[in-house]
């Protein structure tokens, strides 16, 4: 016979924490939307102000970042955005994972490593490109400096893919081993931080302006996809008036 102490505690641990973990679930599914779509307005912004690529004549990038300053200090900023967004999330739904527990605590805990890695390589990505824009400031002709920048900044990028594609397959497969998200996630996490693993292989060539950029380019949209969806699925998380109700996470397989 249960004694009424034992009793009542297994109550509150039905019925208490529910929408407490809803709340908490919503917070991350907001940090990964809002993450993605910076992302995506970022892409977009430079797709419209035809930025140069790794591979164009130096010529071409110094007349690029002359007269587009402005761009490049909206996605400056969008990087320091970026950061507490990505690490907030991460460390968010290590959380969420870990109250499950379970084979998704070793794979949370490698996606935290590994994002916390991936912020620092942008930030140095995003300081370089500081040091292009500022290089650049009154040059007739590429200086050996500014060359110097630009080289540096396309390395960090290069070395970025692997560190978000080992990022997005831990995630991944935390989050649906987690039952936070279904098997299609945790396949598109997969196959999407491979194709990032396999191009940061060729971070050397990549940086010298090689086409095997576009080999990760793939993994970068299905990431967005993949933070888009599990917000999403976070965000309609349901609160839990009665016993027997529960929240998002508890319905997926």
């Amino acid at each position: 016979m249960r004694s009424p102490r034992k009793s009542a505690s297994a109550a509150g641990a039905t019925t208490g924490p529910t929408p407490t973990r809803a709340l908490r679930e919503r917070a991350v599914g907001v940090a990964a939307i809002a993450l993605a779509a910076s992302m995506v307005i970022q892409n977009a912004m430079f797709g419209w102000a035809d930025a140069p690529g790794y591979g164009d004549p130096i010529q071409d990038v110094l007349a690029w970042h002359q007269q587009n300053r402005v761009v490049v200090a909206i996605a400056v900023g969008q990087e320091a955005l970026h950061l507490p967004l990505l690490l907030g999330f991460l460390i968010g739904l290590h959380g969420l994972v870990g109250r499950r527990g379970g084979a998704g605590v070793a794979w949370s805990r490698l996606a935290v490593a590994a994002g916390a890695t991936l912020s620092a390589v942008f930030a140095l990505y995003a300081v370089l490109w500081i040091g292009v824009v500022l290089s650049a400031d009154g040059l007739a002709e590429p200086s050996p400096v500014f060359e110097l920048a630009w080289q540096l900044h396309a390395a960090a990028f290069a070395l970025a893919l692997p560190a978000l594609g080992t990022t997005f397959i831990g995630a991944a497969l935390a989050a649906h081993a987690a039952g936070l998200t279904p098997p299609w996630q945790r396949l598109l996490g997969v196959a999407g931080g491979g194709l990032l693993l396999v191009a940061g292989a060729a971070s050397l060539a990549i940086a010298d302006g090689s086409a095997l950029l576009f080999v990760g380019l793939p993994g970068l949209a299905a990431w967005l996809v993949w933070l888009f969806a599990t917000g999403v699925r976070l965000v309609r998380a349901r609160t839990a008036d009665r016993p027997g109700d529960a929240s998002i996470s508890d319905e997926v397989a």
